[in-house]
């Protein structure tokens, strides 16, 4: 970065015990990053375990080019949510635009360059998603509609791939929200709803801020030209996974009393259990299906406040260490 002049981006990356994906994260915005645009680059370290910290600083001393800009890391000693990690990344920013992204993701050649486009040309979009791809390159879908009653029905009747997922096509297009595993944001925008609301530890938190983005009057969009890898790492072990349905299923109620009160709540919840219910009792007789899961799905959709979710275990990890 040139000394007194503002970057134009930074490139905002968080991480939990990622260290290997980290480094392929982190490697890929310096590989990607388009030549001629100022840029930092802010890694929020999520109290990991397993050297995550080195490994960045090992890779910031090892870069024989400097084009992706000054590197700066914030260590945090106890775990906490996505949404305010990034909240806390985009306050320490200096860039107009903010890309968020996970330890797992890796940015194709040009994404980057095709996000900045489409914010510099649409003024009034506050937020641009890439494109996400498996860790096979297939894409995945990661721009819905906004949750609600409607589409919680188009999901009961297995509709929700073609009425409620937009992130389709080959344009550039205005859709209501887009994954934050690699997002970009324009920072006052961000600034002037008050970042990630921080009740969201994960899941959902990026759904509600985009949600409080379009009541602003800002829009988010769906940019297929740019392309970034999100590895696979979730598993179909109830046992590891538990804690993360229950946190999905969480959030979502949390994002439903929210925005659209009590009685939408409860709907979403029961048809969102209907759902699951039906797909655990087809894996009954389908080969290669987890069923434990879609029980588990189906339970904790209709009773979030059960069970122990990722921000419980966080903060009962937290609370075991000791205070010396």
């Amino acid at each position: 970065m040139v000394a007194g002049v503002e970057p134009t981006l930074s490139y905002c990356v968080v991480n939990t015990n990622g260290r290997e994906d980290l480094v392929a994260c982190l490697e890929a915005t310096e590989r990607t990053h388009p030549a001629g645009v100022e840029a930092e680059v802010l890694l929020l370290d999520n109290a990991s375990e397993d050297g995550s910290a080195e490994a960045a600083r090992a890779w910031d001393r090892g870069r024989a080019q400097q084009r992706a800009g000054r590197f700066r890391l914030i260590e945090l000693e106890r775990r906490a949510g996505k949404a305010e990690n990034d909240s806390t990344l985009m306050r320490a920013a200096q860039g107009r635009y903010c890309l968020l992204l996970n330890e797992d993701s890796e940015l194709r050649p040009g994404a980057t360059e095709a996000l900045v486009a489409a914010l510099d040309a649409n003024p009034r979009a506050a937020a641009a998603g890439a494109r996400l791809l498996d860790s096979a390159g297939a894409p995945v879908p990661c721009a819905w509609r906004f949750p609600g009653v409607g589409t919680a029905f188009a999901g009961a009747f297995f509709l929700h791939r073609r009425l409620s997922v937009q992130s389709k096509g080959g344009d550039t297009r205005a859709v209501d929200w887009a994954q934050s595993s690699a997002l970009m944001v324009r920072r006052e925008a961000a600034a002037a709803v008050g970042y990630l609301d921080p009740a969201f530890f994960v899941y959902y938190d990026e759904c509600d801020f985009c949600k409080r983005l379009s009541d602003a009057g800002r829009h988010t969009l769906y940019v297929p030209a740019a392309e970034a890898v999100h590895h696979d790492q979730l598993s179909t072990d109830l046992a590891a996974g538990l804690p993360r349905i229950v946190e999905f299923h969480r959030n979502r109620d949390l994002y439903m009393r929210k925005h659209h009160g009590r009685v939408a709540a409860l709907t979403v919840r029961v048809l969102t259990a209907w759902s699951y219910a039906l797909r655990a009792l087809a894996a009954m007789v389908l080969p290669n299906q987890p069923a434990p899961v879609y029980r588990a799905h189906a339970r904790q959709a209709l009773f979030p406040r059960r069970g122990e979710s990722l921000r419980d275990r966080a903060e009962r990890t937290s609370h075991a260490e000791p205070s010396g």
